[in-house]
Order: structure tokens, then C-alpha cells, then sequence
């Protein structure tokens, strides 16, 4: 890959951002000479974004630090229609309400990211319903329908799988690449969009949107996707074994996502450290050289820099001490997880597997069932082997409540509720 002049590709090349780009040079000929907007894509399929999707936030966010005007388009309009790219059937369909819903959820995260305003460099922050859900179909069709050759779609990758496959992939679904081809030409023509950023699945995606310009006369325009991104062992970025890191804090504590970033593999923290945190890459060759018992240590540094950014540096540094206190001095912490239950069901004792349950710990009384039988279960740090065991009372701790941990690394505090 060529040596970059200009600092935002010189940044993203060094830190491991890069996949593809659509024309190296002129694109970065373009970030050389003036300050230019690029964007990426986000459809509302829930209220909260995941870990997979921090990847291409940190792409805007070096966006705006290197001098340039990032744009986070929301997808009030693809995301009535949902992004069929690689997915092995059709998404659910979502009602305005629960799109509109999801997009005020998710837009809380951004701002730690990425400064909004309206100078010149301050981000923005769009939603494609603008213009897609008021567009007349007869004089799209004539207008923007008329550029794409169908023969061309059912070529690209993200379509070809679904039909290898033999599973049905819609009209609706079929029309997603040219609404998002059509939203790149909107942002070029509104914001003097250049740029369209994403994930190396939206390749085939991006690339439609330039050809579309390049027919609607706008100025030339660029595409550049990062790696998808899977962890050493060939787990999918974003997901843990109870389920998706959410970004949201009402979806996840700083605490569990702390604990995802201390967890992460040997193989990929100096990969994560370039990738995830926004500390310099001579700071990240230092942490990356070290190895034996101190890579743990590297762990709980990278932890604490990825959540800072997101949840603040305060939040970050107490799930840190609230991990040492409960791993380290085997303390109990009033920052580690909680459930209340009602005191008057510990009068009576509470099933040992339903606790577990309902704590979080077990999807069903089997599954809590393996675990105590696995021996993976503890009440306050004593380990607990009798499946019918009645949790009560007599298990409060001199703090008032009780530790219930499974293996040794996730713990819930239960607490008496009034």
C-alpha cells in the first residue's frame, strides 16, 4: 500500500483502518489540499449499536481530529427497508415509531466520539429520511432507477451469496443498494460529501454510489472500507458469550464493557490498542512489546482507554478499581452489577437456580443447572454444589447483600428491595 502525505489516510493506514480504496491517490491528493467531509452509514436495527460498529466510529472520530468534517448518516429512511448485504435472510421490518425510537437511542453515543456543530469541521449528524421517504417512485424510477443495470446487482458478492444459497432476498431488500447508492449522491450534492466510509461487506454498496455520481454528475467520489473485524479465535467483534456488547450504558454498565476489553485475547490487544484507543503509536509499540504476566496488565490498560472514551474517564478507572478490588483482593465491590429482589422473597428462601436466572447468569434453570453442577457457581465466594439450595437471609453479608458468581469473572450482587 502506498505511503500516505496526508494525515487522516497516514493515521488510518498506521493504526490498521485500511481494506480498499477506491483510487489511493486521488483520494488522498483530496485530504492533502482541503478539508473534506466523508460519511458512514448506521441503520437503527436496534436502540443501541454494538462493539462490531466502534470500529467505524473511530474512523470518523480520526476524521474530525485530523482537520476533516465527518458525517454519522442515520438511516431513518434504508432502515425501513434494512440492509440484505450477507445476512442469510430477510431483517424484521420496523415501524417509523420504533425506527425514530432507535435513532434518538443510538444518537447518545456519538457525542463521545465526535464534536457536532456548525463550523466548518464539526460533525454532523443526518437522517437519509430527508429525502428518502418523501421521494416520488415513478420519477425515481426514471431518474435514478435508469443508472443501475441489473445484471450488474446480482453480480456483487453481498447479493450472490443469498442467492447461492437458494433463500429468497426480496424486491424490497433488493432495492437497499440503490437507496444507499442514492444517499452518497444526496450527501455530495447537499454537503459536498466526497467520501463514503464502511465495513468491506459495503464495498459493492459504496462502489454503486460513486458509479451513480459519477452518472448524476457530482464531483468525483471515493470509497475506503476498513477489515471486518473477527478476534483471534474467529469471534465476531461485538459479541460475548451473554450476548451483544452494547454501547449504550442503559444496555450494558461501563463495568460489563469494561470487562469485554480485559478479556480480549492475547493475539489482538496491540491490534485492538491501534484500532480501539486514541493513545499515540509510540505509547502503543511500548504496551505492544510487552508480554508474560505483563500483558494483563496491558489488558486493563486498553479496557480503561476504550471505555473512557465512551463512557468518561471516571466511569472507566472505577470499573478498573471495582475489577481489582473483586478479582484482585477477592472484596466486594458496591460497583460490580446488582439485582434487587424483594426482601420478602428472601424471608422465604429463593430457588438457587432461579436466582441465577433471574441475576442474569443462566438463560434457563438447565442451564444454571450445568453450571452448579459444573461447580462454576459461588455464593459470597464459597463455592456451591446443591442445586436445590434455598438462597435466603441467613447469605446477606455484613453489607446487606449477597455475591453470586459465576466463574471467575462474572459477579451480580443481590439486594434486598423493600
Amino acid at each position: 500500500m502506498a505511503e500516505f502525505k496526508s494525515d487522516f489516510l497516514r493515521t488510518l493506514q498506521e493504526r490498521g483502518f485500511i481494506h480498499q480504496i477506491s483510487d489511493e491517490a486521488g483520494l488522498d491528493d483530496l485530504f492533502a489540499k482541503e478539508t473534506v467531509t466523508a460519511y458512514i452509514g448506521f441503520d437503527p436495527t436496534a436502540p443501541s449499536l454494538h462493539a462490531g460498529s466502534l470500529i467505524q466510529i473511530m474512523m470518523l472520530h480520526w476524521m474530525q481530529a485530523t482537520g476533516h468534517r465527518a458525517v454519522s448518516l442515520m438511516g431513518g429512511g434504508t432502515g425501513m427497508v434494512g440492509d440484505p448485504s450477507f445476512k442469510e435472510e430477510s431483517r424484521q421490518l420496523m415501524t417509523v415509531d420504533t425506527i425514530e425510537s432507535n435513532i434518538a437511542s443510538i444518537k447518545r453515543v456519538f457525542s463521545n466520539y465526535l464534536t457536532y456543530g456548525e463550523g466548518p469541521k464539526d460533525a454532523l449528524m443526518i437522517n437519509n429520511a430527508e429525502w428518502l421517504r418523501s421521494l416520488n417512485y415513478l420519477e425515481f424510477l426514471r431518474d435514478v432507477g435508469r443508472h443501475f443495470s441489473v445484471n450488474r446487482m446480482l453480480s456483487f458478492d453481498s447479493v450472490k451469496t443469498r442467492l447461492d444459497r437458494e433463500q429468497s432476498l426480496s424486491f424490497l431488500e433488493f432495492n437497499y443498494m440503490i437507496l444507499q447508492a442514492y444517499d452518497f449522491v444526496e450527501l455530495a450534492k447537499r454537503y459536498d460529501c466526497r467520501l463514503q466510509m464502511g465495513g468491506s461487506d459495503q464495498w459493492g454498496n459504496i462502489v454503486n454510489g460513486i458509479d451513480l455520481g459519477h452518472r448524476m454528475g457530482t464531483k468525483q467520489l471515493f470509497a475506503l472500507t476498513s477489515p471486518l473485524l473477527t478476534t483471534s479465535s474467529g469471534a465476531k467483534m461485538g459479541k460475548s458469550a451473554s450476548g451483544a456488547v452494547w454501547l449504550n450504558a442503559d444496555m450494558l454498565s461501563a463495568y460489563d464493557f469494561w470487562q469485554y476489553w480485559r478479556n480480549t485475547e492475547d493475539a489482538d490487544v496491540s491490534r485492538f490498542l491501534k484500532l480501539y484507543t486514541t493513545l499515540p503509536m509510540d505509547e502503543v509499540a511500548r504496551l505492544s512489546a510487552l508480554g508474560g504476566s505483563e500483558i494483563n496488565e496491558v489488558k486493563k490498560i486498553l479496557a480503561t482507554e476504550v471505555t473512557a472514551i465512551l463512557h468518561g474517564r471516571e466511569a472507566a478507572e472505577q470499573a478498573a478499581e471495582t475489577a481489582r478490588k473483586t478479582f484482585e483482593e477477592g472484596g466486594l465491590s458496591d460497583n460490580l452489577p446488582s439485582v434487587d429482589v424483594p426482601a420478602s422473597e428472601l424471608n422465604s428462601g429463593i430457588g438457587l437456580l432461579s436466582l441465577i436466572v433471574r441475576a442474569g447468569l443462566a438463560g434457563s434453570n438447565g442451564e444454571a443447572r450445568r453450571h452448579v453442577q459444573g461447580g462454576a457457581v459461588r455464593i459470597n465466594d464459597q463455592a456451591v454444589s446443591d442445586e436445590r439450595r434455598l438462597i435466603g437471609n441467613d447469605e446477606l453479608t455484613a453489607d446487606g447483600v449477597i455475591k453470586l458468581s459465576l466463574g471467575k469473572k462474572k459477579h451480580i450482587l443481590i439486594r434486598p428491595e423493600a
